[in-house]
Order: structure tokens, then sequence, then C-alpha cells
């Protein structure tokens, strides 16, 4: 099984801008001293060397992730803006001759998380076939009214694709294309629901825009129970815990700490922090996965180790 991540930013897509580039050269540079600049080896040696924050970006397309299963059906995990480049490299990769199915799995009906559909190309390619699945009885509906005028020039009757809508029911688990897979509600406006994914003895759980009162204890297991031994957990960890308790409580997001709690709980191998704040920068992020990190270490138990990475566009995680 294999994550592939297209889009890991939360609420709205966003995009470095001129004075983040100028920052990350200025950096980089700062940390040249002693560097034969005139040497491409050596430069090539030195930039492999920074940090990620600065040699690269977490990027800032909205929420959407892959799973190769090995099946010949394709699980797509929410339809946001990084939506768009996994269509682009499902064409270079299979063509527009050979029908593919595609099963969408929805968190939630929020525009960022499904603003991405009218530009996923296969949705053009008659023959393709487009599952998605929700617990919201009213997802078809929520697909076709953005899609509607005044709002975007191509009206959902006009993809090319086959579309099939199916209802899953929290806590029942289903089959696709081989892959067990079974939904569980969040705190969330509109509700939320996370999902989790079992194939060949490896797990992985989809668990974003959701809320967590710890407090609650019958929540806390429940979580506990759904994220239990899981390979990985892609966890919304939008928040620091201070905004998460204080000035942004109720707003349906989470925090790496708490993100790190219920995984440790869960005997989770790996916590995928996901959903990163649209106001954050690249350093901002680093330090918040290095901060965790740290959190992490101090607080493990019984010698259990718990992995943790912070999700970016490109990011591919082999479980």
């Amino acid at each position: 099984m294999k994550l592939r991540c297209w889009g890991t930013r939360g609420s709205i897509p966003v995009s470095l801008t001129a004075p983040d580039v100028r920052a990350k050269i200025v950096r980089a540079l700062q940390g040249a001293t002693g560097i034969d600049l005139a040497d491409p080896a050596a430069i090539e040696t030195y930039v492999d060397a920074l940090g990620f924050d600065v040699a690269g970006t977490f990027g800032g397309h909205s929420a959407c992730l892959q799973i190769e299963t090995g099946g010949r059906e394709h699980l797509v995990l929410d339809l946001g803006t990084g939506v768009r480049a996994l269509g682009q490299q499902m064409l270079a990769r299979f063509g527009p001759q050979v029908p593919q199915t595609y099963h969408v799995f929805l968190s939630h009906l929020h525009w960022d998380h499904i603003m991405g559909l009218p530009f996923f190309t296969p949705v053009y390619i008659a023959g393709n076939r487009i599952v998605v699945h929700s617990c919201h009885p009213h997802a078809e509906f929520a697909l076709r009214r953005q899609q509607a005028e005044p709002s975007f020039p191509v009206r959902f009757e006009q993809f090319s694709a086959d579309f099939e809508f199916r209802t899953a029911t929290p806590g029942v688990p289903f089959d696709v294309d081989g892959t067990r897979v079974v939904a569980h509600p969040q705190r969330h406006a509109g509700d939320s629901y996370g999902w989790r994914f079992e194939r060949a003895g490896k797990s992985l759980v989809y668990s974003t825009d959701s809320e967590h009162r710890l407090e609650d204890e019958d929540e806390r297991a429940g979580f506990i129970a759904f994220f239990d031994r899981a390979d990985a957990v892609v966890f919304d960890a939008m928040y620091s815990l201070a905004d998460a308790i204080s000035v942004k409580a109720d707003w349906g997001h989470s925090s790496n700490i708490v993100g790190v709690e219920l995984c440790q709980a869960a005997r989770a191998r790996r916590l995928v922090m996901f959903h990163h704040e649209p106001a954050y920068s690249d350093s901002q992020i680093a330090q918040i996965l290095e901060e965790t990190r740290r959190f992490e270490q101090i607080t493990r138990e019984d010698g259990h180790v718990l992995e943790v990475l912070s999700a970016w566009d490109g990011l591919e995680l082999t479980l």
C-alpha cells in the first residue's frame, strides 16, 4: 500500500509569494559561507543538505490524497485542488483510451474538499467510472450545485465519465477492489467522516477536519479504536494546541499534540500531520514538525516509537 499526497493545505489553496521565495534564497545564501559556488557539484551537495522548508515547500493545494493498493482501481481521498495534478498523472500513465475506475472517498462537502472536481481530467473521458463514497446522502447534490450557473461554466451533466454515488454507513465495513473500508464520524460543522483502509495486513487512516474533545471518554475511545495499530494516520493538525483550545475552539480542527496523544494510545506506527493552516509559512510548518517530534520523544511509553511526518504536496509513503 502506498500513499501519495497531492494536496495537503487546509481551508483554502495558497501559493508561495515573491517575498516567500526571496526569503528562502536569502536563508540559503546566508548558510553558504565556505561553499565553492563555482563548483556545480558542491552546490548540489549543499542544496541537498538544506532544510526542506528552505530548499522545498510543503505546497498549497487543498486536500487530495491517493492510495495505491496494487489493485486495478484507483482510490482518491477528497477532491481538493490537488486532484488536478493527480488527473494529469493518471492521463499520462494510462492515456485516454483505456477506461479507468476511480473510487472517491469524501470526508465532507466543504468547498476546499470538492472544488477540484471540474479540473480532474478523467471526468471528461468517456468510459471512465467515478464512484463517489460518502456518508452524506446529499453528496451528489453538493457536487452538482458547485457546477451550476453562474458558479462554473461546465455543468455536471457535461462530464463524459459515468458517475455513481454510494452512501456509506459509519462503522459498517465494505469492500472496494479487495480493500476493506470503514468510515467513522468526526466533530466538524456539517459533519465529517474519517476513513480507514486495510489491505494485505496494512492499514491507513484518513482523519481530517475533525475537532477532538479528549475529555469525552467515549469519543476518545472511539478514535483510539479507529486508529488502532494503523501503519499511518493522516491527521488534521491544522492548529497549535493553544489555538485549538482557545481562540479557534469549535472551528472543527485539531492540533499536533492531540494527534500524538491519540496515535500513541492507539499504538499507530506513523502520524502524518495534514490540513496545514494556510497562513503558515514553510518555516512555521517545519518548526511545528520539529516541536511535535520532541513532544513524541518525551511522552513515549513502553518503548513504542511513533514516527511523525508533515504531509507535503508530492510526498509518497510506502506502508
